[in-house]
């Protein structure tokens, strides 16, 4: 499951901005979850809880703000939206296409104390 290795880094980022920016605790956190990132929304939750706890960021609110898997197909020269890798394009049904976002994991925002 290395949805605990990805809630570790959250919280990592977390206390470290929180010694940059001189917070005490953490009451939110929006985080932007590609749909071709390969990470389970739910996963991520139950590991975010386990990683926070007794830290600056327990019992925050984790917020999942969903991001669409981009992609440009070589075949019709269009820039698509695509729910899944290995995916045909949804204009041309053709395979050549090259991910061009939606792969990614970021803290968007935090709301803290």
């Amino acid at each position: 499951m290395h949805e605990m290795s990805l809630a570790q880094g959250v919280l990592d980022i977390l206390q470290d901005t929180a010694r940059k920016q001189g917070f005490s605790r953490v009451k939110t956190v929006w985080l932007e979850i590609g749909a071709l990132a390969s990470v389970d929304p739910e996963a991520i939750r139950f590991c975010f809880d386990a990683v926070t706890r007794d830290t600056l960021a327990h019992g925050a609110e984790l917020d999942i703000v969903p991001i669409p898997g981009q992609a440009w197909c070589m075949q019709c020269c269009q820039a698509v939206t695509i729910a899944a890798r290995m995916e045909p394009c949804p204009v041309c049904g053709g395979y050549r296409l090259q991910v061009t976002g939606g792969d990614e994991m970021r803290v968007k925002e935090l709301q803290v104390e």
